[in-house]
């Protein structure tokens, strides 16, 4: 098949609908690029004896460019690289540069945890990417190694300015909130976001992490975190949703100075309006992030499936989506596989 038979005059490819059978029309496409990464935080990773994909059974940058040309011609726009951690894969660069080439991308993101990010931050500019978010949990470099399980906060610090000075705005920090653990950095990391201008969103701590400690009573709720906010800072404004399938609420401080977001994928499930898909470092798609079944897209790919094929699979997997994640129901099945190996 060649891809610029179906370019149109405005240079982009027509655009298709990816809808589930409950009409949820996918938009967003999320590539783990690896499962490796160089720190462990226990929501996501486990300490010890952590047993990685070997290099062959990963996606190539061209096969995960021939996958993103198939999803943009059944209607993908948006594209975010996760881990793992992205930046230890090498030249990561050259796979952005091909993803920033491709006709209909309209969105090309990276989630990443900024250890590496200060020595990488121009590469990325240069080569298209377009926006980053980076995990920030905590400015306290005690309670950073207490949820990481290695130092590095202040190379974290160090790679955020050091984005914004090779050119990239509207930097997202990313904070997991956990009872008993990080209710003392809510009120620090607002007051930072807003002296420096970055978005801040808090994130519920979800079911995903590799040794299975997770228990219910440590979700710190966003709605918890929203009163101490608005009782140590100042009251917050709710922010028009111009995206419906956007995962967080947004809100503005009321004093004017800076925006916050919290998503709530536990207290407040917004499952009904998802809009994304997932493909593993390894080459499987899912329809959930919580998802117990894979469509393996690389087992298709490298043996001579065409296109279409491709096609078919992707259209079978959004096909498959199940309404909710089911998180706290009594019928509820954890993954086997933890988020650094799924991609976040």
């Amino acid at each position: 098949m060649n891809f610029n038979d179906n370019i149109q005059e405005d240079g982009l490819y027509p655009r298709a609908t990816l809808s589930d059978g409950l009409g949820r029309v996918h938009t967003s496409l999320r590539i783990s690029v690896t499962d490796r990464c160089n720190i462990r935080c226990f929501y996501c990773m486990p300490l010890e004896n952590v047993e990685f994909r070997p290099r062959e059974e990963l996606l190539t940058f061209e096969e995960i460019e021939r996958f993103v040309r198939v999803g943009v011609l059944l209607g993908i726009r948006k594209v975010r690289l996760t881990g793992g951690e992205p930046l230890v894969r090498n030249n990561l660069s050259k796979l952005v540069e091909k993803l920033a080439a491709v006709p209909g991308i309209e969105e090309l993101a990276l989630t990443t945890n900024g250890i590496l990010l200060a020595e990488q931050a121009v590469s990325l500019k240069a080569a298209g990417m377009q926006r980053l978010n980076v995990s920030l949990d905590s400015l306290s470099e005690a309670t950073f190694q207490r949820i990481s399980r290695r130092s590095g906060l202040q190379r974290i610090l160090d790679g955020i300015f050091a984005a914004r000075n090779a050119g990239f705005e509207n930097i997202r920090l990313n904070a997991v909130a956990i009872r008993g653990l990080t209710e003392a950095e809510i009120v620090p990391l607002a007051q930072f976001s807003r002296e420096h201008d970055f978005e801040l969103r808090f994130i519920e701590f979800m079911p995903l992490d590799a040794e299975n400690r997770w228990q219910a009573e440590q979700v710190l709720t966003c709605a918890e975190i929203r009163r101490v906010l608005e009782q140590q800072v100042c009251s917050l404004v709710p922010k028009p949703r111009n995206d419906p399938s956007q995962p967080a609420v947004d809100f503005t401080f009321s004093d004017g100075c800076g925006t916050i977001g919290f998503i709530n994928p536990v207290s407040e499930p917004f499952c009904s309006s998802c809009n994304r898909l997932r493909l593993t470092a390894e080459g499987q798609v899912r329809n959930c992030l919580f998802s117990t079944t894979e469509w393996d897209a690389r087992d298709l790919m490298r043996s001579g499936g065409s296109d279409d094929q491709l096609r078919e699979l992707i259209r079978d997997c959004v096909m498959n989506k199940l309404p909710a994640h089911g998180v706290g129901e009594a019928d509820f099945v954890k993954p086997l596989r933890a988020m650094y190996q799924i991609g976040g």
